[in-house]
């Protein structure tokens, strides 16, 4: 069974970093994407980063472009999203997804509150 699981979420001041970790489990992984995506209170959940699993290929969301950066470790089925400079719209639940063997699989979340 695959499992999807993040990591790393937590309460942090405006200006800060974070790091979230999404980390794959129950197969053997191959050329697949993973990213991350964002849902704040009374909002539709959104984009912020992909990568694939060569790490040839990176997406970024215009508000995250900049601040956000995204790695993958391949020996670990992990993906990485280190966040710089944090801004309080930033708060949200952070939730992992992946794409592989043409379906995806997501995460329960992780909260990132970023205070003013």
């Amino acid at each position: 069974q695959v499992q999807v699981v993040e990591s790393g979420g937590g309460l942090v001041q405006a200006g800060g970093s974070l790091r979230l970790s999404c980390a794959a489990s129950g197969r053997t992984f191959s050329s697949y994407i993973m990213g991350w995506f964002r849902q704040a209170p009374g909002k539709e959940r959104e984009s912020v980063a992909r990568i694939d699993w060569s790490g040839d290929s990176t997406y970024y969301a215009d508000s995250v472009r900049g601040r956000f950066t995204i790695s993958g470790d391949n020996a670990r089925n992990t993906v990485y999203l280190q966040m710089n400079s944090l801004k309080p719209e930033d708060t949200a639940v952070y939730y992992c997804r992946l794409w592989w063997g043409g379906m995806d699989y997501w995460g329960k979340g992780t909260l990132v509150t970023v205070s003013s």
